[in-house]
C-alpha cells in the first residue's frame, strides 16, 4: 500500500471516531456541580435540567455538556440541530470541546450540508486552545493535504501536541512518522518509545508493531516473552497480524512454550479474516489428527464468540 493511502486510512479511521470531551461545568456555591455529577452517573435529566441553569449563566462547558446530551440522546431524543445550537454557542463562548464537538458535526454533516471548511477551522481553533484530539485530527488534514497545502513538518508538530497531552492514536501516528523520516528526522528509537506509549493505552496497531520491535529487539531491548504476551492481547483484540505473529511463536516455541494446538487455531483464525501463511499450513498438515480437531473447535468456538461481539 502506498504512503497516501496508508495515511489517508488513517485520517478516515481518526474522524469517524473522534468524540467529543466533555468538560466539567462550574461548580455551584457549595463546590459541587450537580449537571457533571449527573451525567457522569447516568443521571441524564437531572444532568440536562442543571446544565440549563448554568448555561442561562453563561457557563460554557454546561451548554457544551448540553450539546452532548443532545447528541448523544441521552435521556431525551437525539437532536442534532439543538446539538449543534448548544454547541456553538458554547464554541462563541471560547469552549474547545465544543469547537472540537462542532468540527465533527462539520464532517460527518450532522449540522447541516457537511463542511469540511469550516470543521478545518474549527480544528485549527480548538488546536490552539491545546485539544488533543482536535491537534491530532488537525494534523491528519495536513497528511492529507487537501484542506491545506501538504506538510509533514506541520503535522509531526501537531501531533507531538496531541502525543505528549497522552492522545494514542498521535503517539501511533507521530512514531511512524519518526519510523519513516517524514516531517522530523528518521529516529527508531523514539518511533519505538512512541509505539510503547500507544500499545499502553490501548492503540491496537500500535500493540502489534510495538510487539514486534520487543521480538526482533529492533530500537528496544529484544524480549520475546513480553512480545509473545502482547501479541496474545492484540489477537484476542481481533489484529489478523498478531494472530498470524502468534501462531508462529506457538509453533515454534520461542517466547512461551510451544503448542501445536493453539499455534493451529490462531492460524485459522487469521485465516477466517483473509491471513494466509504457507508455513503455518504445512506445519499443521503434518499434525495428528487429533491435534487439528481440537484447533478447529477451538477456533470455531472463539470466532462464533468474535461475531456475536461485534457491534
Amino acid at each position: 500500500m502506498s504512503d497516501a493511502g496508508r495515511w489517508t486510512i488513517v485520517a478516515v479511521a481518526a474522524f469517524a471516531l473522534a468524540m467529543p470531551c466533555v468538560a466539567q461545568p462550574a461548580k455551584n456555591q457549595s463546590g459541587v456541580d450537580l449537571a457533571y455529577g449527573a451525567y457522569q452517573r447516568g443521571h441524564f435529566l437531572t444532568a440536562l435540567a442543571e446544565a440549563t441553569k448554568r448555561a442561562q449563566q453563561n457557563d460554557p462547558a454546561a451548554m457544551t455538556l448540553l450539546g452532548e446530551i443532545y447528541a448523544q440522546g441521552l435521556g431525551v431524543g437525539r437532536n442534532d440541530g439543538k446539538a449543534a445550537e448548544w454547541y456553538k454557542l458554547a464554541a462563541g463562548h471560547g469552549d474547545r470541546d465544543a469547537m472540537f464537538a462542532l468540527a465533527m458535526f462539520n464532517l460527518a454533516g450532522r449540522a447541516g450540508p457537511r463542511n469540511e471548511a469550516e470543521a478545518a477551522r474549527l480544528l485549527g481553533e480548538a488546536a490552539k486552545l491545546g485539544h488533543p484530539a482536535a491537534n491530532y485530527d488537525l494534523g491528519l488534514l495536513y497528511l492529507q493535504g487537501k484542506q491545506f497545502p501538504q506538510d509533514f513538518k506541520r503535522a509531526a508538530e501537531l501531533f507531538r501536541v496531541a502525543a505528549d497531552a497522552g492522545n494514542p492514536e498521535a503517539q501511533y501516528a507521530l512514531a511512524t512518522m519518526y519510523k519513516e523520516g517524514r516531517g522530523v528526522p528518521k529516529d527508531i528509537r523514539e518511533a519505538i518509545r512512541l509505539m510503547g506509549q500507544a500499545s499502553v493505552a490501548g492503540n491496537l496497531d500500535a500493540m502489534v508493531e510495538y510487539a514486534i520491535a520487543e521480538f526482533n529487539g529492533e530500537g528496544t531491548q529484544k524480549n520475546e516473552a513480553a512480545a509473545a504476551e502482547l501479541f496474545l492481547k492484540a489477537a484476542r483484540r481481533g489484529s489478523p497480524i498478531a494472530q498470524d505473529r502468534l501462531a508462529r511463536i506457538l509453533m515454534a516455541g520461542r517466547g512461551t512454550a510451544a503448542d501445536p494446538t493453539e499455534a493451529i487455531k490462531w492460524h485459522i483464525i487469521a485465516k477466517a479474516s483473509g491471513s494466509s501463511d504457507p508455513e503455518l499450513d504445512a506445519f499443521a498438515a503434518k499434525q495428528t489428527a487429533a491435534i487439528r480437531s481440537a484447533a478447529e473447535l477451538a477456533a470455531k468456538k472463539w470466532l462464533s464468540t468474535a461475531i456475536a461481539l461485534r457491534p
